[in-house]
């Protein structure tokens, strides 16, 4: 999957002045974008997290899950440090989908567990792709970075991009009785990392 850089422009938060560089597939016309805040082309190591999109979490501020929060405290660190980046990735659904992600909530009511609910609508547990990843870097001239994130099969997709991970930080927030087993199945089953920090591979 490839993506071109189209156009930038100014967003201010509440948390300060991002830059919003948007990237589009040209062969299928998805659309992502990269939060930046500060000079973070050809630094040493840059305070980094790829986010995939949670339309329930990110913007209706559903308790199913911890991915608005993470998305708020992500940008929040990004801003106390005054320099980061955000790859938002338009993969709703970890890959299935905003329907398909309904679709497997209403599984989760009536008992199943996250990745039970995607394997009995057919898919895997993880469908995302991070290929598109590598000319968001390249165009934002980064390629080491500290990477905030719990889970293991996103560091590893990025190395085999060429990004150099100096460091994981775990992003742990948002646990609510709402998503306790949520959360527990991504350690179970999904293999998500909860603690202290690390540096890949050790």
């Amino acid at each position: 999957m490839s993506v071109t850089y189209v156009a930038s422009c100014k967003l201010p938060t509440a948390l300060g002045e991002f830059t919003v560089h948007g990237f589009e597939d040209p062969d299928t016309g998805q659309e992502h974008v990269a939060l930046v805040m500060g000079d973070v082309s050809n630094q040493g190591s840059v305070l980094f997290r790829v986010h995939s999109e949670c339309l329930t979490g990110d913007s209706l501020f559903s308790m199913r899950c911890d991915c608005g929060s993470q998305l708020e405290v992500a940008m929040a660190r990004i801003a106390e440090e005054g320099a980061g980046v955000i790859l938002y990735l338009r993969q709703e659904g970890r890959g299935i989908g905003l329907i398909n992600k309904i679709r497997a909530y209403e599984l989760q009511d009536d008992g199943a567990d996250t990745v039970e609910a995607n394997e009995r609508l057919g898919f895997d547990a993880d469908l995302r792709d991070y290929t598109m990843c590598k000319n968001m870097f390249l165009h934002l001239r980064v390629s080491k970075i500290r990477l905030m994130t719990n889970n293991p099969v996103k560091v590893k997709a990025l190395q085999k991009l060429g990004i150099e991970i100096e460091e994981r930080i775990p992003i742990e927030t948002g646990k609510n009785d709402h998503n306790a087993r949520y959360l527990a199945t991504k350690a179970g089953k999904l293999g998500h990392l909860f603690g202290k920090k690390s540096k890949p591979g050790s």
